[in-house]
């Protein structure tokens, strides 16, 4: 048998232990359907940054660091600031990234985390606007896979809330001529939400939270969903090739009402 079909049966035998698990309502770490993995926020990490915060999810750990400049905002908004969210697979995270620009699943990452910044209005873009129509603060949000152990998704959004959340921003005036001018003084990233965003995966016809890496790789589908601090669902995401049930994105929605009030409660009181 040549290594690669013994990798391949190897993965047909782990892959077949999983969805054996599932199917006793366990999974191969010990957690029920329903539980999260070992999580562990961490804020404030990196000092150059004007907000940072780093997320262990099992074996995933993300790091974002927000910065801070000025500049003209978007012709269609000129009287808001400016977000921008990009994500960077680093090649020591996972075998299979590879250097060079965002491919499209770090694409597609930072698409979902902005979406559920942006759609949440977690944070106040009007009150970013120093000069309207001329200047304005522009957010950077960037993300770092530093290892993937699955729910990359659920990782980064929760690093991305945990540093706006805990961002001080230098504050700029407007003179009398229009002219914008840095002060000394810092002050809080003006936020309105804490969105977080549950991942849901379906293999083999059960439905989990918080998939692993194995789990994620067998899965027929994953759907994230996104509710802001009262409970309302304003973003949604889903990706692989099988389908969800109406009763299934019942049953999901239910769920990550659930879990995200549970992480609100544990991590942003």
């Amino acid at each position: 048998m040549s290594v690669t079909s013994q990798t391949s049966f190897l993965a047909k035998i782990r892959s077949k232990q999983v969805i054996d698990s599932l199917h006793s309502g366990k999974r191969l770490d010990g957690r029920d359907l329903l539980s999260y993995r070992e999580l562990k926020i961490e804020k404030d990490v990196i000092n150059k940054a004007e907000g940072s915060a780093s997320v262990d999810l099992g074996d995933t750990k993300v790091l974002v660091g927000v910065k801070v400049a000025v500049g003209p905002p978007y012709a269609d908004t000129p009287n808001k600031g400016v977000l921008t969210v990009n994500s960077e697979f680093v090649p020591l995270a996972y075998e299979h990234f590879e250097p060079g620009p965002p491919g499209e699943n770090s694409i597609e990452l930072a698409r979902v985390v902005d979406r559920s910044i942006r759609e949440s209005q977690a944070v106040d873009l009007e009150k970013l606007a120093i000069v309207p129509n001329e200047t304005v603060y522009v957010i950077f949000v960037d993300i770092y896979i530093l290892n993937h152990g699955g729910n990359l998704v659920g990782a980064a959004e929760l690093a991305a809330v945990t540093a706006l959340l805990n961002t001080k921003i230098p504050k700029y005036v407007a003179s009398k001529d229009g002219k914008v001018e840095k002060t000394e003084e810092y002050i809080s990233l003006p936020m309105r939400d804490c969105p977080i965003i549950t991942t849901i995966a379906k293999v083999n016809n059960t439905i989990l939270v918080d998939p692993d890496l194995e789990e994620e790789q067998i899965a027929d589908a994953w759907i994230a969903m996104t509710l802001t601090a009262d409970g309302k669902l304003c973003a949604i995401q889903k990706s692989g090739v099988g389908a969800f049930i109406p009763e299934e994105i019942t049953q999901i929605l239910k769920i990550s009402k659930e879990k995200s009030a549970a992480l609100r409660e544990s991590f942003f009181k």
